[in-house]
């Protein structure tokens, strides 16, 4: 199959075929995919229907596995979690915030790969925001001043056993783990420099950030949601929509995501790997 690319009318993503990914992916093949996946932040390639064996595989070529701190794999996969809504589940859609996986790790994933298992007939899009285009956008006087600033990320307010996802979520199908642990912090800085493409961007949003040094808790949650504003604008945002044996991949260093709903009454399942971070770079 001949490889062609389709960028969508946004800032980032990018439909891609011509790949087998469950196939022997040599090293100038999985280069080829880098290449497209850093330029694109956000690639989809269809009609997959990745094995969750192949996945993994796929992830290991793609730079490894990552840490899945708050979530339980699925059986016989030690590495996959299944991002899951049952047709009559009630409970608050999980992600739909905006957010960059595991932003409050020490060192953060580089990337995120979904493979579609059961897709709804309608609804369930994710959308997208590129913060590297968002940083580009700005003025040079905020960008000076965004970069001067250090955050404080941490998984409280979703994975603490008081946050969004413990002892009080009740009836979810998804295998969440909470834990305390989540009332950990770490800092980052709020502008990162990416380790391969060298391009700046602005690192995480009010979905993991509790917070900025220097400032109050409500100066800082002020500044963030202000922040957040324009890191969401529309000019900035890839809308996904799914299709039956797709696979996703994007990279958390550059792109924030969400979750949508409008699928009530339909079953949808997603497996997700964690692409390692090789290095994290942040200057």
């Amino acid at each position: 199959m001949t490889l062609k690319i389709e960028p969508s009318d946004s800032t980032c993503g990018a439909r891609v075929t011509g790949f087998d990914l469950s196939g022997a992916l040599d090293t100038q093949t999985i280069a080829e995919i880098r290449r497209i996946w850093l330029k694109h932040r956000v690639i989809c390639f269809p009609d997959q229907f990745l094995s969750d064996a192949a996945l993994e595989a796929f992830t290991v070529k793609m730079g490894g596995f990552g840490e899945d701190p708050f979530f339980d794999p699925i059986p016989g996969h030690d590495h996959v979690a299944a991002i899951l809504r049952e047709a009559d589940e009630t409970t608050p859609l999980f992600a739909e915030n905006w957010h960059s996986d595991w932003s409050f790790l020490a060192v953060p994933p580089a990337g995120t790969c979904l493979a579609a298992i059961e897709i709804p007939p309608t609804g369930g899009d994710t959308l997208f925001a590129d913060q590297i285009a968002a940083f580009a956008a700005l003025p040079d006087e905020r960008k000076n001043h965004l970069r001067s600033l250090t955050a404080i990320h941490s998984a409280k307010g979703a994975y603490s056993t008081d946050g969004t996802y413990g002892k009080s979520d009740i009836g979810r199908s998804m295998a969440i783990r909470p834990n305390d642990s989540a009332h950990q912090t770490r800092t980052h800085p709020l502008v990162q420099t990416h380790p391969e493409t060298g391009e700046e961007a602005i690192f995480s949003c009010a979905g993991y950030l509790v917070g900025i040094e220097g400032m109050s808790d409500e100066e800082g949650f002020a500044f963030l949601v202000d922040l957040l504003a324009w890191q969401s604008r529309d000019e900035f945002v890839y809308r996904h929509v799914w299709e039956p044996g797709m696979v996703v991949l994007w990279d958390n260093r550059s792109v924030l995501h969400k979750a949508t709903g409008g699928y009530e009454g339909h079953r949808r399942e997603l497996h997700r790997t964690t692409i390692a971070a090789t290095e994290f770079i942040q200057r």
